[in-house]
């Protein structure tokens, strides 16, 4: 069985390797060996023109939609905060149409720190840009630089709370910025004691979660072997449902969610999968895209 292929959503930034200075596509090795090491073969994706946009999703098994720099505010209609960092206008047009793209077509995704901010925007949701302001104090935030342990309370009934474990769970995190307006069709499924969102899931995808800490600095790979396995079986499942008349499923109803309530609907799984079935729907994603 072929491993799943998940692309890595980078960033291009100036790098520097022997006498050279040049723009280069980046992104933090710790995205890559997680997925390596849950079963996945991973893909640094840079911010390439929206015509690209179809061709990565039908190329794709899944995708890590990866932390970085605040959302430009303009994109939900807010004026920037002087603690918000200056745009990356490239990255965040990329970044809302791949995963506008990933919804529409049920490609599995994992959406980390910034890329849990992503999709909550892209479902039309708001973000606090500064929490300080909302909470009093940088309990999210302690330091600049490094990533500090906290607690969050995750909801038994979500996707992350079957892979995790439901209950309070020690995770890795740092960010000023949190969700404000909840997006539509998202479920919060973890928050902290001060009603902070931690994560989200977006109901009837077939593997839809935003969290807001990173899996991906330590060893609990849990969240990305949930997301290979949600990649390697959400093709055998749909290539299983094509067939002569088959027809395409209609989308999920809408709603939305506040702290701490929320429950993820699951689709049926099918345990078959193989390379073949995902190509099958990596095909049926290639002709969607040319309509």
């Amino acid at each position: 069985m072929g491993r799943p292929i998940i692309g890595i959503t980078g960033e291009l930034e100036a790098a520097r390797w022997g006498i050279w200075i040049r723009e280069a596509v980046v992104s933090p090795v710790s995205y890559t060996r997680a997925v390596d090491r849950a079963g996945g073969t991973p893909v640094v994706l840079p911010p390439v023109p929206a015509h690209s946009v179809p061709t990565l999703i039908a190329a794709f098994d899944g995708l890590v939609f990866a932390d970085g720099r605040d959302l430009d505010p303009s994109l939900y209609e807010q004026e920037a905060h002087e603690q918000t960092d200056p745009p990356d206008h490239r990255r965040d047009r990329f970044e809302l149409l791949l995963m506008r793209a990933a919804i529409d077509a049920d490609l599995p995704f994992l959406a980390i720190g910034r890329g849990m901010h992503v999709l909550n925007v892209a479902r039309g949701g708001t973000l606090t840009q500064h929490l300080p302001d909302r909470l009093g104090n940088e309990s999210h935030k302690p330091d600049p630089v490094k990533l500090a342990a906290h607690e969050v309370q995750i909801s038994a009934a979500s996707r992350i709370g079957r892979a995790l474990s439901a209950g309070p769970a020690q995770v890795p995190g740092g960010h000023h910025q949190g969700i404000n307006r909840i997006g539509s069709g998202l479920l919060t499924v973890a928050w902290t004691e001060d009603q902070v969102v931690e994560a989200l899931e977006l109901q009837g995808h077939a593997f839809g979660v935003g969290v807001q800490w990173h899996p991906e600095e330590t060893d609990d790979l849990r969240l990305f072997e949930a997301l290979i396995t949600a990649a390697s079986e959400a093709g055998a499942a749909e290539a299983g449902a094509e067939g002569p008349g088959a027809e395409t499923a209609a989308p999920a109803g809408e709603s939305v969610s506040s702290v701490p309530q929320g429950t993820a609907e699951q689709r049926p799984r099918n345990g078959a999968a193989n390379a073949n079935s995902r190509n099958t729907t990596k095909a049926a994603r290639r002709q969607a895209a040319r309509r």
